[in-house]
């Protein structure tokens, strides 16, 4: 005989009802079957509410009537379409008769102000008999044999009445006085069962579930189906992490496991009977029925995978029980634990430090106060003599357990798991782990739950990885990063990797979206957006929306941004750009960067500040860990100056020179930046720096393009029209410096410590004589790498270029790994 349980939501119409009819038909041509029903969805807790209600004094008839309607419409639908007219008055006769009962037992309880659990137990578990009134006529209307199974004739039951357990030894003889192969299909009301005086009692949360898989052992079931509205256990809570994997097979420990720490379509009293029997049982949803869902059993694990699930339990309070008394005192936790067995509450996790100083445990926070008092009384003598410090609660959190049983032979899945949490910037309260090797639970804020398993489950399943994405400058460079993610968003899915751009911002607007930005039409929608562009608003969002990996690209040439990067890697944001200012500023800016993105695991990544799309900075850092030092660096590091000075070299003045490199975005919005050196000389600072000089911008012998004397002051465009009164002048220079066999070059350089930008002549025989169009050439002089040096050539200026780099610096903030199965 197979057990089928159906939840409220299978039941919450006359749809729901017909469909598991037909669910129930199929599998009884194949076999026998036991079906176990909940009350429709929402009956259960409006009847507890008309208690709650009657207690206060208050009318609680409306609620009733509420009910009443709820089942009115199921037995007239169903009369319509499947059941005779005797059977709709056999069911609105019990419908009546328990009206007329619950009336009557709530007038008692609103007279007394009071209601005994017993009596809330009778009250609240006639939800499931009417739908089993139902089911029963509708299956004999479809001429299968049908009769009920009474729950309280046949279940004996022992503990609270609102939280009783069945004793299958004492309940499973009483099976044996039935004639089961009377009926191809028994119903059986849930949630329900009666004491040693014959009481009726309740079986707490999930108590239908709990009743199903009794009776499956009670009856040496083939198989117990609980059906309910989804397709069974998933690796992780779907309304956290969207793309939660389904289960097909769990073993009855990793279900055991998975229900304590907080899977909601399982608890741990429902799993007991089936495991200790080792009856096979299948997670289906009745929405779904051709969905295989997810069997719990002891079959061999087909899966492969090492690590099954992820599970939260929130709402949790630890308590600290600390102080000289604990250290040696024998009895210290038995007193500790049986104080809080008296309360009646369960502990969820539990840990010791190793020098026996302090307990830690957490309860549910509903519970959090009766277990403060209960220890208060128990050691009361030690705390007041000092022996225990006073007792310390901290609230607002959540566990998270990684689950599987194939973590007993996998090594460095703790490692894999705590990494996963340090790179979501979750911070660890506590950790536990049973000595079966099958769980390992952490204790969080609550605040982070998100980040925490959205970590993890990206850390150990083959899933997408996110890069949210934040870009803060829409110039030339910030429009070319996005077209370029746009034009690889398919690529890269490819790879598991999605980028989503869920912000952008310019100097006065910008635009949030935590599913991601459409890039299609992202110029109109910033233009209709109302939001002020403010950086601090943008952390606070992030923050709000928990984030997994937030990246803020600055794609401006703004101080002001700059300046704010620590507080954006404070906040766990990485932070990729082109913008220079940052590692120009002050020393102790550039230093304080560098500590914080340390401490926060963020990476600050600004590759493109020096050579755009030429890997300069990361073939630097390579060179100095491998030991090498920098002796002497000179350099084209301005893509703009090298495309003028290039064109200076074919006989083109210097202001017709500038005016095309404009228009190609080869230099700075305006060129002053580039003509002036201090573009050149940024860059040459942060080299020094990264070299471990300690120099400031001030410490930079800058020698400008524009000679001494030039009015560079006004607009842009003024600016343009006066550069035509250097053009003679520099004429002069080229003409001197070709008349001895060499070119112009405007050349930063790093010498004995001293960093300078300077006109440079350079002949045939120096690896910049070449550079020009455009390109950058930096020649790195090393213990390594002399006499000849170490050579990066390539473009230097332009928008797809820097980009690109740009690009390639957000793909290195994916630095988590996967889990890989060996």
């Amino acid at each position: 005989m197979r057990v089928m349980k159906f939840g409220g939501s299978s039941l919450a119409n006359w749809q729901r009802f017909s469909k598991i009819a037909e669910i129930i038909a199929v599998a009884a041509e194949k076999e026998q079957v036991a079906c176990v029903l909940s009350a429709p969805a929402t009956v259960t807790n409006t009847l507890i509410e008309t208690v709650e209600l009657a207690i206060k004094g208050h009318n609680f008839e409306l609620l009733l009537t509420n009910i009443e309607q709820i089942f009115i419409r199921l037995h007239s639908q169903a009369a319509e379409e499947k059941i005779s007219d005797t059977q709709l008055s056999i069911l609105n006769s019990e419908l009546i008769a328990h009206l007329s009962d619950w009336r009557q037992k709530l007038a008692g309880v609103k007279l007394l102000n009071e209601c005994p659990d017993s009596v809330q137990a009778q009250i609240i578990s006639s939800g499931e008999k009417l739908s089993a009134n139902l089911l029963e006529q509708i299956l004999i209307a479809k001429g299968i044999t049908s009769s009920q199974l009474d729950p309280q004739e046949l279940f004996l039951a022992h503990g609270a009445p609102l939280e009783a357990v069945v004793d299958i030894n004492l309940s499973k003889p009483k099976f044996k006085t039935i004639s089961l192969n009377n009926n191809r299909v028994w119903v059986m009301p849930g949630f329900s069962a009666a004491d040693s005086e014959g009481k009726i009692v309740t079986l707490g949360r999930n108590g239908s579930d709990y009743s199903a898989t009794v009776l499956a052992a009670c009856i040496n079931a083939s198989s117990c189906d609980i059906w309910t509205d989804v397709d069974g256990v998933y690796n992780t809570d779907p309304r956290v992490v969207p793309d939660a994997k389904l289960l097909t097979q769990l073993s009855y420990q990793e279900a055991m496991e998975l229900s304590y720490f907080g899977a909601k379509v399982l608890h741990p009293k429902t799993i007991a009977p089936i495991a200790q029997y080792h009856i096979p049982c299948y997670i289906r949803n009745s929405f779904n029925p051709d969905s295989l869902g997810t069997l719990v059993s002891n079959d061999t694990d087909t899966t492969g995978l090492n690590v099954k699930a992820i599970s939260n339990l929130d709402e949790q309070c630890m308590f600290d029980v600390s102080g000289p008394g604990m250290k040696g005192m024998v009895g210290m936790a038995s007193r500790m634990l049986g104080a809080i067995s008296q309360t009646g509450v369960s502990v969820s996790l539990i840990t010791q430090s190793s020098s026996e100083y302090s307990m830690s445990f957490c309860v549910a926070t509903l519970s959090a106060a009766k277990v403060k008092a209960a220890l208060e009384q128990e050691f009361e003598l030690e705390l007041k003599s000092e022996l225990l410090e006073a007792i310390k609660v901290r609230k607002n959190l959540a566990i998270v357990s990684l689950i599987g049983d194939g973590m007993r032979t996998r090594k460095g899945v703790a490692a894999q798991f705590f990494k996963a949490l340090a790179q979501a910037s979750v911070n660890i309260i506590a950790i536990a782990q049973g000595s079966s090797e099958r769980s390992i639970s952490t204790v969080i804020e609550q605040s982070k739950t998100k980040n925490a398993i959205s970590a993890c489950h990206q850390s150990f399943f083959d899933v997408q990885h996110y890069l949210d994405v934040f870009l803060v400058g829409c110039g030339n460079v910030g429009t070319g990063l996005l077209e370029q993610i746009n034009k690889q968003a398919q690529m890269l899915k490819a790879q598991n990797i999605t980028v989503r751009v869920c912000g952008i911002a310019n100097s006065t607007k910008m635009l949030l979206n935590a599913e991601g930005i459409e890039l299609s039409k992202w110029p109109l929608l910033l233009n209709e957006s109302q939001q002020i562009s403010n950086i601090p608003e943008i952390l606070n969002w992030i923050c709000d929306q928990q984030l997994l990996n937030p990246v803020l690209v600055d794609c401006t040439s703004s101080s002001k941004i700059a300046e704010q990067y620590v507080d954006v890697l404070e906040a766990g944001l990485h932070v990729v750009t082109p913008n220079k200012k940052a590692n120009t500023r002050d020393l102790a800016y550039y230093q304080q960067l560098r500590q914080v993105a340390l401490k926060q695991k963020r990476q600050f990544l600004y590759e493109t500040t020096v050579g755009a799309g030429l890997p300069v900075i990361d073939n630097l850092k390579k060179l100095l860990c491998a030991g090498d030092k920098l002796l002497q660096f000179n350099g084209i590091l301005s893509g703009s100056l090298s495309y003028i000075f290039g064109m200076l070299d074919e006989g083109m003045r210097l202001s017709q020179a500038t005016s095309i490199a404009r228009e190609k975005c080869f230099t700075e919005p305006d060129p002053r930046d580039d003509l002036s050196g201090m573009d050149v000389a940024r860059k040459v600072l942060i080299l020094a720096r990264e070299v471990g000089l300690t120099l400031e911008l001030d410490d930079v012998d800058i020698e400008s393009v524009l000679p001494e004397g030039f009015d560079s002051s006004g607009s842009i465009d003024e600016f343009m029209e006066n550069l035509t009164q250097v053009d003679e002048a520099f004429m002069q220079r080229i003409s001197r410096a070709k008349a001895n066999n060499k070119l112009l070059r405007y050349v930063g350089q790093i010498n004995q410590g001293k960093c300078s930008v300077n006109i440079v002549e350079v002949d045939s025989s120096d690896p910049l004589y070449s550079v020009k169009g455009g390109e950058n050439a930096l020649a790195f002089y090393s213990q390594y790498y002399q006499p000849i040096p170490f050579v990066l050539r390539g473009y230097g200026a332009g928008t797809d270029v820097t980009a690109a780099g740009t690009f390639s610096d957000l793909l290195r903030t994916l630095n988590w790994t996967r889990e890989l199965d060996s």
